[in-house]
């Protein structure tokens, strides 16, 4: 492309804006309110697809000894289940720790237990993580079979809804980003359009004084660019500073919610937001063309 060229085609567009400045004003402004509610589905469901994962990597075998096994035979055991495929870690819970966690879990009800006096009814066991939730059904089968285990239960009801439900988080996600950026899509591309609509005539002097088609695009294309980007940057900041709020709320009232860091997450999210405005911005102007360069 010649400079010369280049000059008029940016010069085109900043007197589009100048001259249709309301226009332009509303454009920019509905990019921007459009990239902001797909920011904030993305934003939200990345975090749920963080707190799905995390709810994952925190499912656990117990796995319950019997009660005539041996010390030696549980640290063989324990170097069994260690050099397992797939095992991340093994951690034994002796009886007595077992019995102090089953009262701190009863809380105000812990006197139920005095009945049982001296007596502890609780076996030692293991807590065994699994590397890939995946494993957990299969590893469980196969640490039921060692000798001195009684059983190996993982919740199996609880963890396949668990499954379920971090499946169904993730394709509704995906769905409904797609959704999103369609509809962003379509609105910029209508309000692109006024703009085309305006101008109409004079795109039908230019091709009928023989100017290309690529020629009369480009400068709606860099407009569609213009405004895409210009939204682009509003949405981003104001996300930034919405997601920088409702983070340092939840840290203040649940530390430990496995929410995505602001940094340097943010900083992704402003950049994809800013190109995605760029994108559509292009694809919006594109479309409204198409009647318009029609032969």
């Amino acid at each position: 492309m010649k400079i010369r060229t280049s000059e008029y085609f940016i010069r085109e567009v900043f007197f589009s804006l100048k001259r249709n400045n309301w226009m332009s004003v509303a454009s920019i402004a509905t990019v921007a309110v459009s990239l902001f509610i797909l920011g904030m589905f993305l934003i939200i469901v990345m975090n749920m697809n963080r707190m799905a994962s995390s709810l994952e990597s925190q499912v656990q075998i117990s796995v319950y000894l019997k009660e005539d096994i041996s010390k030696q035979d549980v640290k063989d055991l324990q170097d069994d289940l260690q050099n397992m495929q797939g095992i991340a870690s093994v951690t034994f819970v002796g009886k007595e720790k077992a019995m102090e966690r089953f009262k701190e879990r009863l809380g105000d009800q812990k006197f139920l237990l005095d009945a049982l006096g001296d007596t502890n009814p609780l076996p030692d066991s293991f807590e065994v993580t699994v590397k890939q939730p995946e494993l957990v059904k299969t590893a469980a089968a196969a640490i039921s079979n060692y000798s001195g285990v009684e059983s190996a239960k993982y919740g199996q009801d609880v963890v396949e809804h668990l499954f379920d439900i971090t499946r169904l988080i993730r394709i509704f996600g995906l769905a409904l980003m797609a959704v999103l950026a369609g509809a962003t899509l379509f609105i910029i591309s209508n309000t692109i359009r006024l703009t085309v609509f305006a101008r109409r005539k004079e795109i039908a002097i230019m091709k009928y004084v023989g100017a290309t088609d690529w020629f009369i695009r480009w400068p709606f294309l860099l407009e569609g660019i213009v405004l895409g980007c210009g939204g682009g940057i509003i949405a981003a900041l104001a996300l930034r500073s919405a997601y920088g709020m409702i983070a340092a709320k939840i840290y203040n009232t649940l530390a430990y919610f496995p929410l995505i860091p602001t940094y340097p997450f943010l900083n992704y999210i402003s950049l994809t937001i800013l190109l995605s405005g760029m994108i559509i911005g292009a694809l919006g102007s594109t479309i409204s063309l198409k009647r318009f360069l029609k032969a």
